[in-house]
């Protein structure tokens, strides 16, 4: 088992279009056949190449292995680039109480006891304007949420 992680930052509104966060197939209801249709063409033409992070964690899997910012496969070394990138941006977080310390602290504790036992973990804030960024770290070699799936061709580093 190892883990890759994955990082995004952009614009909020990108972020709420649903459509090209779900692979082809798993658009939302839509309220007519001609809303169903174009969902799926942006699905299909859109979600495979888009670093949007997607709704379900682990169809990050689905994404090119250029979209991963790094494979570890020890839960601790994910733990602490997702640390780094927690720090990187905790100051333009838009919440003061997602800025504190001891909560970043306790966020990446949590994330490695979720990787250790093969979850995915999934976090994401709002900065300063209308700015969203989102961390991700999805478990491989099997996914537990999508056990299908197969893994990205890169290699974990050891």
């Amino acid at each position: 088992m190892h883990h890759h992680g994955y990082a995004w930052l952009g614009e909020k509104k990108t972020f709420d279009k649903e459509s090209i966060r779900r692979p082809p197939g798993q658009a939302p209801t839509a309220t007519s056949e001609t809303e169903v249709r174009d969902r799926y063409r942006e699905a299909v033409s859109v979600f495979p190449t888009s670093d949007v992070p997607p709704v379900q964690t682990a169809h990050w899997l689905m994404k090119p292995p250029s979209m991963i910012r790094g494979t570890w496969a020890e839960p601790k070394e994910a733990g602490v680039w997702l640390g780094l990138q927690l720090a990187e941006f905790a100051p333009r977080f838009a919440s003061g109480q997602d800025r504190e310390a001891i909560r970043l602290v306790l966020l990446v504790k949590t994330a490695v006891e979720r990787l250790t036992w093969g979850g995915d973990v999934s976090l994401g804030h709002y900065l300063k304007g209308a700015v969203f960024h989102s961390v991700a770290l999805v478990t491989c070699s099997p996914n537990r949420a999508s056990p299908d799936l197969p893994c990205p061709s890169r290699q974990p580093r050891i």
